[in-house]
């Protein structure tokens, strides 16, 4: 059996050491110098914080999170028709993705007319204290948003909420009358948030009852949610030689509030249901970089990015051969690249609902 062993850095990153043969090449540590600095990247405060705020209610009260748009969103939006939410990756960079989302439609045409590009962003309590924000301003921990922790201050409200406050806020008819579809689309650590958001997210019905069609885009993200303790490497769990793998956020099992307050019964049925692509890139399979997720609950799921998303959704359609509403849209040529991947003929394509190219590999969950 492959068995690995993980330890935890200064700053509590997991960090992959063998102690046989090593589990998908997981050979040796990163050197240090590529550590430390990953961690100062990490730690370094946001270069911008958005120039709006969503407010966020829930039972332990009340915050606000940063938001870039490219309208005011408390307006009153007749023409809005299609909002593109674009979620950050790992260092909170909410500006650059919204840089991404202002491309995005600029390379739209037509397509694009009608369409606000919004992009929240998750901060840490350095940002909020760098930027000397309100008092109600939320922050989360460097990993915490990630996997919809609650808030470690003002109050401690999931990011998960984030995401429904924000998806309610645009479900609104008196502020968004023509609004007929929402696109969720995150790479990296916005698409790990993404995914879990994409099982566990509450908003999901008032957009229907709103007639508002949401369809999410996971973009090439490090880990997903299972619900089982299979994997691709079917040693990889056995045994209990990966306890973490077993776990929130790899797992449902001991979630966050937000998640064990639900009926996780009905969870998997749901997500399987749910407008759903996976939007691969075909060169992202380095794996080290990036900041992808080496401990051993990461590389259970498979050696690298690509591996990771086409193991997943093989084990997707092997539990809902007949009733799986989501499929995977692969992107030649480009690796870890939110701009290249969304940007790309593929990735405009999954996101304004257009026939794919035939250049783009699709693999449906159909028989």
């Amino acid at each position: 059996m492959k068995i690995i062993k993980t330890l935890k850095n200064a700053k509590g990153v997991l960090l992959c050491v063998p102690l046989s043969i090593a589990l998908y090449g997981c050979q040796q540590l990163p050197p240090k110098a590529v550590v430390a600095n990953a961690d100062a990247e990490l730690d370094a405060p946001v270069k911008k914080v958005g120039n709006q705020q969503l407010l966020v209610r829930g039972p332990s009260g009340e915050g606000v999170i940063p938001v870039f748009a490219s309208g005011d969103i408390n307006a009153v939006a007749p023409d809005v028709t299609k909002v593109f939410i674009v979620i950050h990756g790992t260092l909170r960079n909410a500006d650059t993705y919204f840089a991404t989302g202002q491309q995005i439609l600029a390379g739209a045409g037509s397509l694009g007319k009608g369409t606000m590009m919004v992009a929240p962003q998750f901060l840490t309590a350095p940002d909020v204290n760098a930027f000397s924000l309100p008092a109600r301003s939320l922050a989360w921990t460097q990993e915490g948003w990630k996997g919809g922790e609650a808030a470690v201050g003002p109050v401690p409200l999931s990011s998960f909420a984030a995401l429904d406050a924000l998806l309610e806020h645009f479900a609104d008819k008196r502020r968004y009358p023509a609004l007929s579809s929402v696109v969720l689309m995150g790479h990296s650590a916005g698409a790990q948030i993404l995914q879990r958001y994409a099982v566990v997210g509450r908003a999901d019905p008032i957009l229907t009852r709103a007639h508002i069609d949401l369809r999410y885009v996971v973009a090439n993200p490090s880990s997903y949610l299972y619900f089982s303790d299979e994997r691709p490497d079917s040693q990889a769990l056995a045994g209990g030689a990966c306890p973490e793998a077993t776990k929130w956020k790899y797992q449902l099992k001991d979630g966050p509030e937000y998640v064990s307050a639900q009926n996780v019964k009905t969870l998997e049925s749901d997500y399987a249901a749910r407008n759903v692509v996976y939007l691969l890139g075909e060169a992202d399979t380095d794996p080290y970089k990036h900041f992808i997720d080496r401990s051993c609950a990461g590389m259970s799921q498979g050696p690298y990015r690509l591996a990771r998303g086409r193991a997943y959704f093989d084990y997707m359609k092997k539990r809902h051969p007949a009733h799986l509403k989501q499929k995977v849209v692969m992107v030649p040529g480009v690796g870890h690249d939110n701009l290249k991947m969304f940007t790309s003929n593929c990735g405009m394509a999954v996101l304004f609902g257009q026939p794919t190219p035939k250049t783009c590999p699709v693999i449906t969950g159909a028989k």
